[in-house]
């Protein structure tokens, strides 16, 4: 039972991906540029649970769902997945919406 959350987060990568492929919204529009978006998302993210960590504002959540696998004190195994998921998600919705506007003339600029 404690890999549940760990496969519930890996699945919905996985349909991130499918989104993304389907539809073009962020690593296959430009590979190198979303790479190092969600690169820097991770590093800026786990930098900030460090530092919450080291200053007693975040703790590790006790569940049967989760591994009990710990990368550092308090930093959960399932933590890097979960803000890649975040960031991922967060990315392909900007490019969902970067796309669909992306074949619209502007107002005041139509093809009269």
């Amino acid at each position: 039972m404690g890999l549940i959350y760990l496969g519930a987060l890996l699945t919905s990568l996985g349909c991130m991906v499918l989104l993304d492929r389907r539809f073009g919204l962020f690593f296959w529009r430009d590979r190198r540029r979303a790479t190092i978006v969600l690169a820097s998302g991770l590093v800026f993210f786990i930098v900030w649970d460090l530092f919450g960590i080291g200053l007693d504002i975040f703790f590790r959540g006790e569940t049967d769902f989760m591994t009990g696998i710990l990368l550092a004190p308090e930093l959960p195994l399932e933590e890097p997945f979960f803000l890649a998921l975040l960031c991922y998600l967060s990315m392909n919705a900007y490019g969902a919406l970067t796309h669909r506007d992306a074949g619209r003339p502007r107002a005041g600029r139509g093809t009269a």
